[in-house]
């Protein structure tokens, strides 16, 4: 399990009602694996139970360095920008991507992120089936998986 690197969450900009929260324009930020994120909807910003949602920005050049997620999926969507997904064993497959496009990946599947612009940064809205932000990622040595 990874933690958040830098956790703020703003409560003054979550409105909680019967049923339904609102996020105004995100309820805070974190930083991790060298992404930045607009926090959204999760266990700890709105007691969500099967699912978390943010905004992921990859910086210019930036790499999200190689990991998996333990058991749930995460789905993303390309608002702006590049990138370059190394996947796999090893990390031996790639899919490039590009604003516009959707990208799921399946729980436990081997992944490194790399924007592939040295002057525009990558957004993604992000979501996973699992309500905790950080939970259940682990690192990967694709070196240790040949």
């Amino acid at each position: 399990m990874q933690s958040s690197e830098h956790l703020v969450v703003n409560e003054q900009l979550i409105e909680r009602y019967e049923g339904i929260a609102c996020l105004r324009n995100g309820a805070g930020q974190d930083h991790w694996n060298g992404l930045n994120y607009k926090l959204g909807i999760n266990k700890s910003t709105v007691g969500s139970q099967v699912l978390s949602m943010n905004v992921a920005t990859v910086p210019p050049g930036g790499i999200a360095a190689a990991h998996i997620h333990v058991g749930f999926e995460v789905g993303l969507f390309i608002v702006q920008g590049r990138v370059l997904h190394k996947f796999g064993k090893g990390l031996r497959e790639s899919l490039e991507n590009s604003a516009g496009d959707f990208i799921f990946i399946e729980p436990g599947l081997p992944h490194e992120v790399y924007n592939l612009s040295d002057t525009e940064p990558i957004v993604a809205v992000v979501a996973r089936t699992s309500p905790n932000q950080w939970d259940e990622i682990i690192p990967y040595d694709p070196e240790s998986d040949v």
